[in-house]
């Protein structure tokens, strides 16, 4: 890799679903995974295309059972176009001798280059050169170049570009027993002599799709339909050492966009109108400039390299364009099919950095929450509670998506799933709404929106809550926390845990800054929440009381991940590494043995430990002095050597987080979990997950980890706060960031000094809040700051 480009040499079938996930292009409107053109989806391919928020819900017999599940469909394939010699077969990497094979992704231009040379036997060879993209500027195109090279002869060539509808979706190994054919009323039709349109539409959901194709080549095209594929072929004449070149242009209309009438006639219009892939190109350049000109990122070296990349694939996922939809963060971007393309709450590894540079794009993502509050209200009442019940998975509607059964490949059995239960969700949500209205300023969403998803949300906190007169506190039984190795007690006969500790603290901060809020919102404000939620004085000295006494279990001078925790059996680590390796994924290993990970105290990823990636030391403190308990730094410290050592790291976020807190911590081994954090997709660490799809949470976790995490940067009280912690490995870096009304805030911190540049505007001056000082900079200044001990 250089720092713009991300290359691969050589052909190996087992890394193709790798690099088709990190090779993906999209503009967040769409994405196409990096497959060949000419390879069919198989056991080594995977040509996916996603569109943001279409899902299908489909019924499947499993173990037993009839389970639905949604989904993020899988739509036409506008990708393939393959050639061959007349009369020979179809040339792929897998059939043909391969000479040489290159694929580039250049980031800088969100443009992917291949260029494999196939041998054709007799000294004859054919170099094929292609170039794809994604437009980032026109959100329904995209376009794919083709340029062949005859090498030692002269001849023809037959090619063949075509519009796929019989797509199933296949992209996980693990969902095969699920019913994956989400496409109905696959239709193929002729728009003109060079185009050619499919429509379809998907089974339940009933999202109509449009697809067009325009075929741009010296040569003359004919169509065939052979339903459900729209066909064009062409036979080009090759000659010797010149190059021919072969020109797809694709148009992708969904009825769930706006300002069309009709998704097929919107397709075959704007396909139509397109200009030629020269011109696209230099457009989508364009739009690409901009979007690294807002999200400037400077770090030396090769964590600077994979940060790039990482925010390359956050960009393509989240873009300008999400701004106009209704759609959530999907976990796995929208480069694969993993955890069916629902939405988490991986989110809040997410936001916190488009508040930064994006904000238009983070509050879509919050109206895509607020949306579906009438929805977890609904929920709320079905379980008996108050409030709002944000489901732990979330797709088209706000239902709960949580799959009920969950395969172990190590085992072959299908188990109950019981991650509906991680119920702190809600609290992800909450710390979403705040994070962005203190980073953006926007008064008008947070006395409006924010206030209502804030107002339901603790309203639930409030009344989960059950006082215990024994402890004289609030507690919040028969949840599950971050650490989903952990669903119940050992032998228990229902699953749940009470007073998890990530889910009281967090519980307890949701409603006090609920409360705050609802004291600083204008009367007339206040009052019609009030009179529209049926919020009264009685209800808010019940969230002061609870947010005052919820009860955070401890054991050994540590935080308890939940109580009980400390009573369960020790792990023998070492034993288990010995015998399998990597035991990530530890709760499939003992699963397989006919244990339970309930029986340990072994976590996944971080559980207490999120607490240190959501709160400053500060704020922490002030949470648990609420609270009523002491959390000085020797018991935290205690708290993070406990967990480091039992924790499998069993997913990608555990890396980061950690890396996160023991940097807050001046930790020296912080830079060995950032390195985790770094590598965890491109390595592939968790062992063949990234093929389905990126982990989009753990991308933009690392880069907010560099803008946030480092340097210590909170907004809060009108003014940014900074804190930089030193870090040996990455002691100079910058980025530019987006605060409130000013564009492109400069902040570079190199051995020991902080430099803060304002663009020149009409805006406010921003209060700069150090350990030691508070610093006011005007429009048009620059700060030289050198840090306190650091010099």
């Amino acid at each position: 890799m250089t720092d713009w480009i991300w290359e691969y040499e050589g052909y190996d079938p087992a890394d193709e679903r790798l690099r088709e996930s990190l090779c993906t292009l999209g503009n967040g409107c769409f994405a196409t995974r990096g497959a060949l053109p000419e390879c069919s989806a198989d056991e080594v391919h995977y040509p996916g295309t996603y569109v943001a928020g279409c899902y299908n819900r489909l019924p499947s017999d499993v173990a037993g059972r009839r389970v639905e599940n949604e989904d993020m469909v899988n739509v036409p394939n506008w990708l393939p176009l393959r050639f061959r010699l007349p009369g020979g077969p179809w040339l792929t990497p897998d059939t043909a001798p391969v000479l040489d094979h290159r694929m580039r992704l250049h980031l800088a231009s969100g443009l992917l280059e291949r260029q494999t040379r196939y041998g054709l036997g007799t000294g004859r060879e054919l170099t094929v050169r292609q170039q794809r993209l994604v437009h980032m500027a026109v959100a329904h195109l995209a376009a794919l170049r083709t340029e062949f090279t005859a090498e030692g002869f002269s001849g023809e060539l037959d090619v063949e570009a075509v519009l796929d509808g019989g797509v199933v979706n296949a992209g996980v190994p693990r969902y095969r027993d699920l019913d994956g054919r989400h496409l109905t009323h696959v239709h193929t039709g002729t728009a003109a002599p060079d185009t050619v349109w499919l429509r379809c539409r998907t089974r339940t959901s009933d999202i109509r799709i449009g697809m067009a194709a325009r075929l741009t080549v010296d040569a003359p095209v004919t169509t065939r339909h052979e339903e459900p594929r729209a066909v064009q072929r062409v036979r080009l004449r090759l000659t010797a050492d010149r190059t021919t070149t072969v020109d797809k242009t694709v148009a992708l209309h969904t009825s769930r966009d706006p300002a069309i009438s009709d998704p097929l006639y919107a397709a075959v219009d704007r396909v139509g109108r397109a200009p030629g892939f020269d011109d696209l190109l230099e457009s989508h350049l364009t739009a690409w400039d901009q979007l690294w000109r807002r999200a400037e990122l400077d770090v030396p070296g090769e964590p600077g390299r994979i940060l790039r990349l990482h925010l390359f694939h956050v960009l393509q996922t989240l873009s300008p364009h999400t701004a106009d939809l209704d759609v959530g963060v999907p976990a796995r971007g929208l480069h694969g099919e993993a955890y069916r393309g629902h939405v988490f709450w991986d989110e809040l590894f997410v936001l916190p950095y488009l508040d930064l540079h994006f904000p238009e794009v983070a509050r879509a993502l919050l109206r895509y929450r607020h949306r579906r509050l009438e929805q977890a209200c609904t929920a709320a009442r079905e379980a008996g509670r108050r409030g709002a019940m944000y489901p732990w998975q979330s797709g088209s509607d706000g239902r709960d998506e949580t799959q009920q059964l969950h395969l172990n490949p190590r085992s072959g059995r299908w188990l109950p799933d019981h991650s509906r239960l991680q119920y702190h969700v809600g609290s992800a949500i909450a710390y979403n709404v705040w994070q962005y209205c203190q980073a953006s300023g926007d008064t008008e969403f947070l006395h409006t929106k924010a206030a209502e998803m804030l107002l339901q949300i603790a309203r639930f906190w409030a009344d989960a809550a059950v006082y215990d007169d024994r402890i004289e506190r609030h507690r919040i039984k028969g949840v599950m926390g971050p650490d989903e190795y952990h669903d119940a007690y050992p032998g228990a006969a229902s699953p749940g845990l009470d007073d998890n500790a990530y889910t009281n603290v967090t519980a307890a901060w949701v409603l006090t800054r609920t409360l705050e809020l609802i004291d600083l919102l204008p009367e007339p404000r206040r009052r019609e929440l009030a009179e529209r939620t049926g919020l009264d004085g009685g209800e808010l000295e019940l969230w002061e009381d609870v947010s005052r006494t919820l009860y955070v279990p401890f054991h050994q001078g540590v935080i308890s991940q939940f109580e009980g925790y400390g009573e369960l059996a020790e792990l023998d680590w070492d034993g288990y590494r010995e015998r399998y390796g990597d035991i990530r994924r530890l709760d499939r290993i003992l699963e397989a043995e006919g244990d339970s990970v309930n029986r340990y105290q072994a976590s996944k990823q971080a559980d207490v430990l999120m607490l240190g990636y959501l709160f400053s030391p500060d704020e922490l403190r002030s949470l648990f002095q609420r609270l009523g308990l002491r959390l000085d730094a020797d018991i935290w410290q205690r708290t993070v050597d406990h967990y480091l050592r039992r924790t499998s790291h069993g997913s990608t976020l555990s890396g980061l987080v950690h890396g996160w807190v023991l940097a807050r911590a001046r930790r020296a081994e912080a830079w060995k979990y950032c390195q985790e954090a770094l590598r965890g997709d491109i390595a592939d660490l968790q062992g063949g997950t990234t093929g389905e799809g990126v982990h989009l949470g753990a991308m933009a976790g690392t880069l907010d980890l560099v803008q946030r995490g480092l340097t210590g940067l909170e907004t809060r009280e009108g003014a940014l706060w900074l804190d930089p912690v030193p870090l040996p490995e990455l002691s100079s870096y910058g980025f530019a960031l987006r605060y409130r009304g000013h564009w492109g805030v400069r902040l570079r911190l190199a051995h020991g000094r902080l430099e803060i540049a304002v663009p020149a505007s009409d805006e406010s001056p921003i209060d700069v809040r150090l350990p030691d000082r508070v610093v006011c900079l005007r429009p048009g200044e620059t700060g030289h700051l050198l840090l306190a001990g650091r010099g």
